[in-house]
Parts: C-alpha cells; structure tokens; sequence
C-alpha cells in the first residue's frame, strides 16, 4: 500500500512586493510530502525552499494556491491553529529555564495536566539522552545539547509534522555529522514526519528518504536521493547534488559525438542536435591509452586523503574531474602530462537538459 501524503502543497504562489516590482519567491509549487517521511528541502540561498517551510508553519501566507495538512485545508490558519512545530536555526530557548522546564514549557502552554507533563518531560529526556541534565540551565550546554533540547521540546507535543529550519548550520563540521545521525533517529523512532530545510547536500543526502531539490522558486526535482544523484533531471541538479562532469556534443543515435569527433555511448540518447550529458567523477576509469577508450592527458591530481582527483583534458580541451581511491602510499598511480585512456562505468552518461 502506498504511503499517503500528510502535506500536500497545491500551485502556491508566495510574492513579496507589488506589480512590476513584485518578487516571486515560490513559483507554481506543487508537492506531496508523505506521513512518517524525512522530507527534505534542498537549494541554494533564495531559492524559496525556507518561504515553502514558513507558508506550512503559518508564518506567512500564500499569494495563491492552497496547502493541505492530513487532509485538511490549513492556508489561512494561524499558526497556532495547526498541529506543526518548528525548529528554527537559533533553537530559541529560554535561558533562565532549566533543560527540562524548556522541555515542558509548551505542554504547560497547552494546558496540559501536571502528571502528563512530567511523564512526557522525562520521555523526551531519555529520546535525546539529555537525562542527567534536566536540572542544568540551558546556557551552560553545548550547541549541540541546546539542539537537542530544541528539538524535545518541539516534539514533546507530539506535532503531526516537525519543521526544521537549517537547525545544524551553526554548530561545527564533526558536531553537525553527529546530529545528522541523531536527527535521522529521532525520526526513526517517533514516526513524526520531518521536514528539513538546509542547502548542504551532504546533509540532504544522509538523512533523507526523499528530496525535492528547489531553485529560483521552483521545485526541480522530488525523488529518493539515489534517485536524483544517479538520475538528475536538469543540469542544475546534477551540479548542484555532488560534483559532476558535464559534456556537450551532437546526439546520434546511442552516442553523443564531441566536438574533437570522440564517440560516447549513451543507450537512448536520440539523433537530435546538440545535447548534454552527465557523468560522477566516481563513474570515470582510468587505463593504458592501448587499452581503448579516450585519449586524455592528466593536468593535475588533488589529494584529498581517501580519494585522489585526477583533472584530465580529451583532445578537444573538453575537461573531465576522474575521483580515484587513493592507494595507501598516497601516490595515485599517474602523473601531470602523462597520457592515459578513459573511459566510463556502464550506465554512467545520463542525459540532462539545460
């Protein structure tokens, strides 16, 4: 059975400004977001993905179209009308409160009998392993504790959706891997449905079940994030999710034919004019050029520990980035100026349109 969409986003438009000097930052967006799923939304600054995350808090509302929550039409409710909570990139917290009264505070707002407070408090400790500081004032934890507490406090109430707003940017490189694993666990473990703002990619691809990719107000793509690595649909997703080779040509019929008169297999591609394809560094191999494939030349390697990028220029000029394991002596079997043979993993060319 197919799981049901708990958010469903309808043509929305959200312009700021009038006339012709109205900006808009969500261009006929349409999405389903499904019950139980971590959902993320993934772009560069501007692109509308926090303006799409702000119309679902209630924080602002749409120029256009309607938004949908667990079937029921929420576009005009104020925020405090609907059964989401938001975690926003400051955590917000109280710091006169202790962890535990910040976990409690929004129960309490709600009226909550004193008994359930207490049980639901201590719940939510222990989801977060933040037990042996309910006493502590927040002011006295890590970044990454404050997040924690953040986030047992937008829980506690037991949101149908969790809202977070690039909730990991201020905390440092090793810290921010770590929430990464503990958010996806989080969600795991409650069933709630998450919906996370970042414009990390990184971020994006560990943790989500689906991504929907945004830019200049518009949903790119939506799919799984090995979906939209190895199949992206336009040229802006495959550039931005990950690092990328790009090569243009003239199609012919399964090949694409660059302009040096090299021949690349690409099963499907049409005789249609010019066309662009796209291939991973991982997917690009490396031989002896009487091994067959294409001539390149090596113009220089970038060590970067576990992998060794090779920068390569074809006959024509055309550069293409080859991502090599690095053996354990560090050296990466080849050198500046050294002609080598290329080649490309089997199903590797995806087309792309521009």
């Amino acid at each position: 059975m197919a799981a049901e969409a708990i958010i469903l986003a309808q043509h929305v438009i959200k312009a700021f400004g009038q006339g012709t000097a109205a900006v808009r930052a969500l261009d006929d967006v349409s999405v389903e977001i499904l019950r139980g799923e971590f959902f993320t939304l993934l772009g560069p600054s501007g692109c509308g993905k926090t303006t799409l995350l702000r119309l679902i808090a209630g924080f602002e509302m749409p120029t256009d179209g309607t938004i949908l929550l667990d079937g029921a039409d929420i576009t005009t409710l104020p925020p405090n009308k609907r059964p989401v909570n938001t975690v926003f990139q400051s955590y917000a917290l109280f710091p006169h409160l202790t962890v535990a009264q910040n976990i409690a505070f929004g129960l309490e707002m709600l009226g909550k009998p004193a008994s359930e407070v207490k049980a639901t408090t201590e719940r939510m400790l222990a989801l977060v392993k933040l037990e042996t500081m309910a006493g502590r004032k927040t002011s006295q934890l890590s970044g990454g504790q404050q997040q924690r507490v953040a986030l047992a406090r937008a829980l506690a109430p037991q949101p149908k959706v969790l809202l977070l707003d690039e909730p990991l940017s201020a905390l440092d490189l090793k810290l921010r891997k770590e929430m990464q694993v503990e958010l996806k666990r989080l969600q795991i473990e409650t069933g709630i449905t998450f919906v996370f703002v970042t414009h990390d990619q990184e971020e994006a691809l560990t943790m989500s079940d689906r991504i929907g990719v945004m830019s200049n107000g518009k949903l790119q793509q939506v799919g799984t994030a090995k979906e939209i690595y190895t199949r992206p649909k336009n040229r802006f997703v495959a550039s931005f999710i990950g690092e990328t080779n790009f090569l243009t040509g003239r199609a012919e019929d399964d090949a694409l034919r660059l302009a040096g008169g090299a021949r690349i297999p690409v099963p499907g591609l049409r005789a249609d004019g010019a066309a662009t394809v796209t291939v991973r560094p991982e997917q690009v191999r490396l031989g002896k050029p009487e091994e067959g494939g294409l001539d390149a030349t090596v113009k220089d390697l970038v060590y970067f520990g576990t992998d060794t990028h090779c920068h390569l220029a074809l006959a024509d000029g055309t550069e293409v980035v080859a991502r090599l394991q690095s053996p354990a002596t560090g050296e990466a079997g080849y050198a500046v100026g050294q002609t080598v043979g290329l080649r490309f993993a089997d199903g590797a060319v995806q087309k792309v349109e521009d």
